[in-house]
């Protein structure tokens, strides 16, 4: 006599029910994910933003968020994105880098107008680094051409504080009443005192404080002051007259969050930082800020400087890429690698 099919439990037949039921609940509540490609000195700032921002979007939404991070030179990073590694957001320290994602049809051509001030929430400026002492008494842009001084910076090519440091060279000579040809012979005296062009900035700051190669480093006022808080009385920050506002432009890579569905989180996460909380975390790394407020409690950490733009001096990003780092533009004409 053939036997009866075993029939399911009534446990086991609910257990079945809910499990199929929390499926689909299992998939929506999967960790959100998003890649900040960065640039090379900003390693420290959105480590410590990033699990603020992944707690307050916890607590507003539920939703778990995991963010990577990927640094390097920010026109290398900029390559990078535009070859392929898929960013959510880029976090770059010049427009002209985001510029070039949005030609290569990557973000908006609007980018900048999608978050205030420029979609900058983060700015600095290029100062000196220098020797306890300052031994070879840098105190000016023109003191960086003297013979016998060595100046850690950054490729142009490659780096965003690179390109800066040439530009905000130049500018002074322009600031001051001098003509373009007196601007290019004074640049050119200072990177025949460069002994190294390292890639990024963070690559130029180990070169001068670890290997101890160089009389001054230039990089951002940011990174500096950070050296000097980490490594204490070994160096001396020195503030030229006049340097270049540099500013940290942020952007949504659209093709990237809308193939991920991660454009909310995304979004959110540059928001973040122009607020409360993210605009002190990037004061406490020494980014200037956008915040009234912020700006006021943390004025101890910022010495006054004249500052000039590129648009000022240099007709705008695009015009001074053209202009000076392209291939053949004025950088190559004036450095001869050693």
């Amino acid at each position: 006599m053939t036997k009866p099919p075993l029939l399911p439990s009534r446990r086991l037949i609910v257990a079945l029910l809910m499990g199929a039921l929390t499926l689909p609940l299992a998939a929506r509540a999967a960790d959100a994910e998003l890649l900040n490609v960065s640039y090379d000195v900003a390693r420290e700032l959105y480590k410590d933003i990033n699990p603020v921002f992944a707690a307050d979007w916890k607590k507003k939404t539920g939703e778990t968020i995991i963010i990577k991070q990927s640094h390097g030179g920010s026109s290398k990073q900029a390559r990078s994105v535009a070859d392929g590694l898929e960013a959510s957001v880029v976090t770059m320290n010049q427009a002209n880098d985001i510029d070039m994602l949005a030609d290569r049809g990557l973000v908006t051509q609007d980018w900048a107008k999608k978050f205030p001030n420029n979609a900058a929430p983060y700015y600095s400026t290029m100062v000196f680094l220098v020797r306890k002492g300052n031994p070879k008494q840098i105190k000016n842009w023109d003191d960086l051409a003297k013979p016998g001084v060595k100046v850690v910076i950054p490729n142009p090519k490659t780096a965003g504080n690179g390109r800066y440091t040439y530009l905000a060279a130049w500018g002074s000579v322009l600031k001051k009443g001098g003509n373009e040809a007196q601007a290019r012979e004074l640049v050119t005296r200072i990177f025949k005192n460069v002994p190294v062009l390292d890639a990024g900035g963070r690559a130029a700051t180990t070169t001068f404080t670890q290997r101890e190669i160089g009389d001054a480093l230039v990089t951002f006022e940011n990174e500096v002051q950070m050296v000097r808080s980490e490594f204490g009385d070994n160096f001396e920050v020195v503030y030229p007259p006049n340097s270049i506002l540099a500013e940290s432009p942020v952007a949504v890579i659209d093709k990237v969050v809308d193939k991920r569905g991660v454009r909310k989180q995304a979004t959110a996460y540059l928001n973040f930082l122009y607020s409360e909380a993210g605009q002190e975390i990037g004061a406490k790394h020494f980014l200037r800020v956008r915040s009234p407020a912020v700006a006021k409690k943390f004025a101890a950490n910022y010495k006054p400087i004249t500052l000039f733009t590129v648009d000022e001096l240099f007709g705008g990003w695009k015009q001074a890429q053209k202009k000076h780092f392209d291939d053949g533009g004025e950088f190559d004409k004036i450095y001869q690698p050693k």
